[in-house]
């Protein structure tokens, strides 16, 4: 099947009745492993099409989606589609079919629209990888690098926004630098590559995007916002900038409020 599939029958890969058999193994040792805690799943509205917007950390080996999946299916039950728009690179790996079957869908705007439109939950990253290897300097800085186009599909869509911010995963190993200056010097963005990020953990030291080290057992918190209704807080024709701008200032104020909680790096 085609990488650029972006027609129906992708979404129709997501697969309730695979769900709860893979969560069951896979949900207790991230759990553990992260001593996850994840809040505010109440702050999602009980039906319908919602657009979930959370800052991305960790990394080639990022846990975010295997932190809030199995808490929002605990919540709202295996009838209720979760989608998670994906950078194309993961489809590359031999768990395609198996990342398919959980709601990964390749992150474009007919994916998500389509998904939207038929009552499901979308999980969206807009930062993508240049948030994922953010410096550790600046790990607790929401930046999404410009990106707005999740504001555009919820005002088309006309869903609400519910911000995530997540926080602990940009400690699983030290990031010193994305890289996207040599990116740009080497010209990688003819092969869809605007970073190359220098990370230090283990078991492989220093590394630039691969081999990926293994994350450490940092303590990950997720918070769920209050929902943002796009056209009743900033009108019809509601200017794209104006809202996204919001959308990060409510979820940098939550960042902050959840690294003054943690004591620890690592720890919590």
């Amino acid at each position: 099947m085609s990488d650029n599939l972006i027609d129906g029958s992708e979404l129709d890969r997501w697969d309730p009745a695979f769900i709860p058999r893979a969560l069951k193994l896979a949900a207790p040792l991230i759990n553990r492993w992260f001593r996850v805690e994840v809040r505010g799943l109440q702050a999602i509205p009980p039906a319908g099409g919602v657009l979930l917007v959370s800052n991305h950390s960790g990394g080639a080996l990022t846990p975010d989606p295997l932190v809030f999946g199995p808490a929002f299916y605990k919540t709202f039950g295996y009838d209720r589609p979760l989608y998670i728009l994906a950078h194309y690179g993961v489809f590359f790996t031999p768990l395609r079919d198996y990342l398919g079957r959980l709601g990964a869908v390749h992150a474009n705007p007919e994916n998500a629209a389509r998904a939207l439109r038929s009552g499901a939950v979308v999980l969206v990253y807009p930062g993508g990888d240049y948030d994922a290897y953010r410096p550790t300097l600046s790990q607790n800085v929401i930046d999404f690098n410009g990106r707005t186009g999740y504001v555009r599909i919820a005002i088309e869509t006309g869903v609400p926004i519910v911000p995530v911010v997540s926080i602990g995963a940009q400690e699983t190993q030290l990031f010193l630098s994305r890289g996207d200056r040599l990116a740009k010097r080497l010209g990688l963005h003819r092969i869809r590559l605007d970073i190359l990020p220098i990370t230090i953990g283990l078991p492989f030291g220093m590394t630039m995007f691969f081999p990926a080290n293994f994350p450490l057992p940092t303590k990950i918190v997720n918070q769920a916002l209050d929902p943002i209704d796009v056209i009743a807080r900033f009108g019809k024709n509601p200017d794209v900038a104006e809202v996204d701008a919001h959308v990060r200032s409510v979820m940098q104020h939550a960042l902050h409020r959840l690294a003054r909680q943690r004591r620890f790096p690592v720890l919590g």
